[in-house]
């Protein structure tokens, strides 16, 4: 006969903050999930957190932690269907640390919406969003206080389905992705994608002219701004012979020249291309050659006919670069351009590389 032992839970971790003010132990990271269950998820974290939930409904349940300072949010969205994160953040102590923090936020080039004094997630609360790169939206609160409704802000019938925010307005509009994989038949959507992903695609047998077709096709589905990934074994040159890879591997029968794609890409039309997967160890070697996992990105240029402008500079470490549209950024030299540049330069993983300068002063303590 089996003997139950106690899960050991940490003495901080023990103390449900429940009966503390919400606010209590100022900022603090919040986490929401989408799970198949209100009921069995609640259940589990129960005994792997060690504290009781600070609010079950059967729509919707929180837990809030002062170790580490966590409010961790349950969201009753299947994960097979619309994955595992709803959407990340943070809740600040007050509406002065909120507002710092979306003022910071604008300075630095991203845009925000705020919602002021919305009813959701059974509390009352003001807050705005972000998207990151990848689409993730982040939220940035100030609890109110509770109530005893989900709040018009956020219905169980607008949730459903849909797991990427208590805001309707942003969640009505998720990005538009197809994928392709190697072996697979390859039928370009009808409708315009924000991104489209080629996996293994160049991996079986194909010609230059096959190559050059494909990523036109690609070209012409993606909307203004939309992006396209490559992920493909590639060898520096061309190959001659058979491949006969090992294991798993054995499946991919031709393997491209990696400079050739990359071409193909700016002839095609594409910007920004870019290697973002591509190390130094090969994972195989044939006829001589070693072959490398690469994932290639790229952008379709944006049309967007917003003319509004922002300054940047570029950092370095390079005397000057040049992009995809002739532009030659000199490191330390302020130059402008449109909002819609900027937004494809991070989307295309640049941002680092350049620090933006807003139209109106902002002042800040240094060092901070």
């Amino acid at each position: 006969m089996s003997t139950v032992v106690p899960l050991a839970v940490p003495v901080e971790m023990r103390l449900s903050p429940a009966a503390l003010p919400p606010n209590s132990i100022g900022t603090r990271f919040h986490l929401s999930l989408n799970v198949s269950s209100i009921e069995k998820m609640t259940s589990f974290l129960q005994l792997v957190l060690g504290v009781a939930p600070a609010k079950q409904r059967a729509d919707y349940a929180k837990f809030e932690m002062d170790s580490p300072p966590l409010v961790l949010s349950l969201e009753p969205n299947p994960p097979q269907e619309s994955g595992s994160l709803n959407h990340l953040g943070f809740r600040f102590a007050t509406t002065a640390d909120l507002l710092q923090a979306q003022k910071r936020i604008e300075a630095a080039g991203i845009s925000t919406q705020r919602e002021e004094g919305v009813e959701c997630c059974y509390a009352k609360q003001t807050k705005f969003w972000v998207h990151d790169p990848d689409q993730r939206l982040w939220e940035f609160y100030v609890l109110e206080g509770d109530l005893e409704h989900r709040g018009g802000g956020q219905t169980l019938e607008q949730l459903v389905g849909d797991s990427t925010s208590c805001s309707p307005a942003i969640a009505q509009v998720p990005p538009t992705v197809w994928e392709h994989r190697m072996g697979s038949d390859f039928a370009i959507p009808a409708l315009p994608s924000d991104q489209i992903r080629l996996r293994g695609t160049f991996n079986v047998p194909v010609s230059e002219a096959d190559v050059s077709r494909i990523l036109c096709e690609v070209f012409m589905n993606l909307k203004s701004g939309g992006q396209v990934e490559l992920h493909v074994l590639t060898s520096e040159s061309s190959l001659t012979g058979p491949l006969n890879l090992p294991g798993p591997a054995a499946c991919v029968k031709y393997v491209p020249a990696r400079p050739l794609l990359m071409k193909k890409l700016t002839k095609a039309g594409f910007v920004d291309v870019r290697l973002t997967t591509f190390r130094s160890g090969a994972c195989f070697q044939t006829n001589g050659l070693p072959l490398r996992e690469t994932k290639i990105t790229a952008l379709k240029p944006s049309t967007s006919l917003d003319s509004s402008l922002i300054d940047l500079i570029y950092r370095g470490p390079f005397a000057e670069i040049r992009d995809d549209y002739g532009t030659v950024w000199h490191r330390g030299e302020l130059r402008s351009v449109s909002t819609a540049r900027w937004e494809e330069l991070r989307i295309a993983g640049h941002e680092a590389s350049f620090t933006a300068i807003p139209q109106t002063s902002t002042f800040s303590q240094c060092g901070q």
